[in-house]
């Protein structure tokens, strides 16, 4: 049994009458026959009663099959329509990873928002996830895509994009003697207090911190390890001490606490889309191509 036969017998059950559908779907009546014939083989019953002296019917078998072989067609009408989709990347899932700076920074819900736009039917599986275990879990397999925090190296078969880059501020309570100054010089900072998100790497952040204390001229090792960058600003703007911050922290900035540049410190944050950079399906690849166009460098 095929959609052909399917749709052979369907077209006779709405005319009842062989040479009028054969003249609707543009075929032979003797191939219209012929598929009549082979569906009902197939399934071992008569579907149509026919005779030159009576009118064509249906017989009782021929309309309980006639639901069924309706109802089979829309499906395959739909599998069809969902696999056009699919292809295009219009439809099927897409498993996403993302970073705190993806939400605070806007990037993430404007890349969302478009990507719906265009492809309204894609699922999105959408994970709060540190850079480190996105990139593991890119690699395994277990995500797709990752808005992420850029690194000098990637896992094998992961490959990122920069799409924005954002600068680097110390945040530090309203009422801390160092608020006063409309900029801080690195060297100010050698006694004070650094409050740090623990994201278990030595890179990004930290990097950031070390480079900062030896233009500085000291170490600046982290007072305090905390979970995130909100609880870092938290007990920033408790008076515990200062948090090297990418400005768009700004957006989630806890009341009593201020934001100041530093001075002759060239050093930004960037915000990378990462994927895999083979095996990736359409939705993905479409997913991609919004991000990248969101790109602000």
């Amino acid at each position: 049994m095929d959609s052909r036969q399917l749709k052979v017998f369907v077209s006779l059950a709405e005319d009842l009458h062989f040479a009028r559908t054969a003249d609707r779907l543009n075929i032979a009546q003797s191939v219209l026959s012929d598929q009549l014939r082979k569906l009902e083989t197939t399934l071992g019953v008569r579907l149509l009663n026919r005779n030159k002296r009576a009118a064509v019917t249906l017989t009782n078998a021929g309309e309980v099959f006639l639901q069924e072989a309706l109802l089979a067609l829309r499906q395959l009408e739909r599998a069809e329509a969902v696999g056009r989709l699919a292809a295009r990347g219009e439809a099927g899932n897409v498993s996403l990873g993302y970073v705190g700076s993806a939400v605070s920074t806007g990037l993430l819900p404007a890349t969302l928002k478009r990507f719906r736009a265009g492809c309204p039917k894609v699922e999105m599986d959408i994970m709060a996830m540190e850079t480190p275990r996105q990139l593991e879990s890119l690699h395994d397999g277990r995500l797709d895509v990752g808005l992420l925090r850029s690194r000098s190296r990637y896992p094998d078969g992961v490959a990122a994009t920069v799409l924005m880059r954002e600068q680097l501020m110390i945040a530090l309570a309203a009422d801390h003697p160092l608020s006063q100054s409309a900029t801080i010089r690195p060297s100010a900072l050698r006694d004070a207090a650094f409050i740090v998100p623990q994201f278990s790497e030595s890179e990004g952040f930290a990097e950031n911190l070390s480079s900062l204390g030896r233009l500085g001229g000291f170490d600046a090792a982290p007072r305090q390890r905390v979970a995130d960058f909100m609880t870092a600003l938290c007990m920033a703007a408790a008076g515990y001490g200062v948090v090297l911050v990418p400005q768009s922290m700004k957006a989630f900035a806890p009341a009593d606490i201020v934001f100041r540049p530093i001075a002759g410190y060239p050093e930004q944050a960037e915000l990378a889309v990462a994927y895999r950079a083979r095996e990736n399906a359409p939705s993905v690849k479409r997913f991609l191509e919004t991000a990248l166009g969101l790109a602000r460098l």
